[in-house]
Formats: C-alpha cells, sequence, structure tokens
C-alpha cells in the first residue's frame, strides 16, 4: 500500500507511553508526541497487534482440515486483534499433518484480507508422551529428525513441542535448536530433571505451562518447577479456565517473558455445541471445551479476551500488551513485529478506554472487524 495513514491516541512504544500519531504504511513511518501516561487524558490506546503461537482453530474450522480452513482461522482471529500466528497442529496420523502443514505453508505465503499473519507452524504433535496426551488424539510417536526435515520442506516449523524423557529426544532437541527451531516441553510426565536436561540441550520454552505436564511438589518439583526455576521463556492459556488465577501470578513473577497464547478450538467464536479437535469431537458448554470425560480441549479464548483477563489480574496494560505481543516476537526472534517504533510492521490496535477492540491493523491494512 502507498497512502500513509495517521492516527492518534496513546501510542505504546518501546520506550513507553506517547501521546500523539503515529504515521504508517505497511510500516511504521514515525511516531510524533509527548511522553504522557494514557491516565492523563482519555483517548484511546494504540497497542502492537498481537501475537499468538498456539492456534488450532476458530469459527467452526480446525487447523488439521488443511485446504483453506487455515484462512478462516486466521480471520477469525484477527477480528479480536491477533496480527499474526502460528497455526498449530495436532498429534495425528502423518498424513494428516502432511495436509494440515500443506495448507499452512500456502497460508504463510499468501495473506489474504482480513486475515491474521501465518508466520509458520506450531507442530504440537505427535512427539509427545501418550501418558500425557490431555485432548491429543493417542497417536503420541517418537521423533526422527529425518521426519522433521520433511515436514520443513511443507511448512516452517518455528515451534515443535516435545517430551523429552522420550528416548534420543534429548540429542533430537540440539538438533533443533541449532537449527533455529524453537523446541518446546509439554505434554510430558517427564521429572524436573529431564526439564533442565533439556533447557541444557536447547529447549528455550513450556507449552501451555502447567497444563499437561509434571506439576509441582516440595520433594519431587516436576516439570512445572523445572519451568518456574530456571524459564526464561514459557506460553500459557490465561482464559481463567486452564489456570487459576492464583497460579498465573505465580507463572509471571518466577518466568521473565512469559506470554499468553489461545490454544484456541474450532469452537472459539461459535455457540455451544459439538466441533473437531483435530480427530476428537469436543463439546462446547459453558464457556469452555471438554472432551466426553471432561477434559479440557483447548479453549475458546482469544487474545484481546486475554489482554482484558491479564489487566483484570492486577498486570499494567503495557505489561499486559507484552504478554500478548512483544515477548511472543522475542521468542520468535522477530524484530519487526510486537513494537511499534519506526521500520516495524504496522501491526496495531486500536483500543477505548474500557480495552474494546476499535480497529485492527495488519502490515498496514485496516481489518474489517465485521467480516464474516
Amino acid at each position: 500500500m502507498s497512502d500513509v495513514l495517521n492516527i492518534q491516541g496513546n501510542i505504546l512504544t518501546p520506550g513507553g507511553w506517547i501521546h500523539g500519531a503515529i504515521e504508517f504504511d505497511e510500516r511504521v513511518k514515525a511516531i510524533k508526541g509527548d511522553s504522557v501516561h494514557p491516565s492523563q487524558n482519555g483517548d484511546d490506546y494504540i497497542i502492537p497487534g498481537f501475537i499468538d503461537l498456539h492456534v488450532h482453530g476458530g469459527a467452526g474450522k480446525d487447523i488439521m482440515e488443511g485446504g483453506d480452513a487455515v484462512y478462516t482461522i486466521a480471520g477469525i482471529h484477527a477480528r479480536h486483534g491477533t496480527t499474526s500466528l502460528l497455526a498449530t497442529t495436532m498429534t495425528a496420523p502423518p498424513e494428516d499433518i502432511d495436509a494440515a502443514l500443506t495448507a499452512i505453508g500456502i497460508a504463510a505465503k499468501n495473506r489474504r484480507p482480513n486475515t491474521a499473519r501465518v508466520l509458520g507452524a506450531h507442530l504440537e504433535g505427535p512427539y509427545i508422551n501418550s501418558g500425557k496426551l490431555g485432548a491429543q488424539p493417542n497417536y503420541a510417536r517418537a521423533a526422527s529428525l529425518a521426519e522433521i526435515e520433511r515436514l520443513q520442506t511443507l511448512a516452517r516449523l518455528r515451534v515443535i513441542t516435545v517430551a523429552p524423557e522420550i528416548a534420543g529426544h534429548l540429542d533430537l532437541v540440539r538438533a533443533l535448536a541449532d537449527a533455529g527451531v524453537r523446541v518446546q516441553i509439554g505434554h510430558t510426565l517427564g521429572s524436573y530433571e529431564d526439564g533442565v536436561a533439556a533447557l541444557e540441550h536447547g529447549a528455550v520454552g513450556f507449552t501451555h505451562l502447567f497444563n499437561a505436564m509434571s506439576g509441582l511438589h516440595h520433594r519431587e518439583p516436576g516439570m512445572v518447577g523445572a519451568a518456574l526455576a530456571h524459564a526464561e521463556y514459557a506460553e500459557l492459556i490465561p482464559d481463567l479456565l486452564h489456570v487459576h488465577p492464583g497460579a498465573i501470578k505465580v507463572a509471571l513473577r518466577a518466568i521473565p517473558r512469559l506470554y499468553c497464547v489461545t490454544d484456541s478450538t474450532a469452537a472459539t467464536g461459535m455457540p455451544d455445541g459439538e466441533y473437531m479437535l483435530g480427530r476428537h469431537a469436543v463439546q462446547k458448554c459453558m464457556g469452555g471445551v471438554r472432551l466426553p470425560d471432561g477434559t479440557l480441549a483447548g479453549s475458546t479464548l482469544t487474545l484481546d479476551q486475554a489482554l482484558r483477563n491479564l489487566v483484570g489480574l492486577g498486570l499494567d496494560l503495557a505489561d499486559a500488551s507484552r504478554r500478548v505481543s512483544t515477548n511472543a516476537a522475542d521468542y520468535l526472534g522477530l524484530e519487526e513485529r510486537g513494537r511499534l517504533a519506526p521500520g516495524t510492521y504496522a501491526d496495531l490496535v486500536v483500543l477505548d478506554r474500557d480495552l474494546k477492540l476499535k480497529a485492527v491493523y495488519i502490515e498496514g491494512e485496516i481489518c474489517d472487524l465485521n467480516d464474516a
């Protein structure tokens, strides 16, 4: 796009709040104004667009469907302020994973209007522990570097979740880390010691902290203990169902760059009823998504609500913004996203004083919030 846009309000920059104007086309051109805390006026907030590194679905569609489902999913999340995301796979038979990654690879190269930028894939399965599946179908298996290299030809695998206690996985973690892949620990029965060993081999994150991993006990710290004691980064689902608010506060205090994800499913933005999550049928009811046995199966969270939840827990808006944007960008090494400064992509959201979305811009293009 060629026209330079100009919007005004309280702009969150890496150096703090600026009350003034931001000028942009595809990228931010300039930010002009004075350093003023938003409490001193009643104008809108302009903050970096949200970045979600764990998205399974939305608007009735599931990433594992392949085809155009990823665009529908990227569309509904854009209408809730997510300007870029990682499409996330389930544990599944090889042919299902291939189909999903093929579609993700196409979408990553060809963004459509009114959709979030697909940055690549988060391969959540199948390299997990069959004893900690959570809502994953039981197609778990050990990983091989050759298979992962083949999958990388279908879509860029930016994040891979592994259970480090599985034989051979520590060596794999090192190889993937050396290749620039962010390896996360998740869906694991591993001990505290397994977690520390994985971090020493190059793992850098934890998948939906607290969920589907061995818990913290004072004599057996478990994988949660390894994260709280040693992690710089971890993802967490702040829908207030997956993790108790008190546990969220523990994680915020312990993990410097904790960031939030939705783990959203096809049920996101949809009425109560039955939806697919990979090869599982799941039920949306009472604000959550569950398997028939009651196991939580992803969420219906969107990152605008995650932001409001964080503020409700006591975070100031600037800190909450970092947890739904900047920290995730830093985790992936994306210096041109997750912050508003000259030269960065013009991914931004405009919020009213009640933190409700007023506008979303993705790489400088305004998103139609009513688009179906």
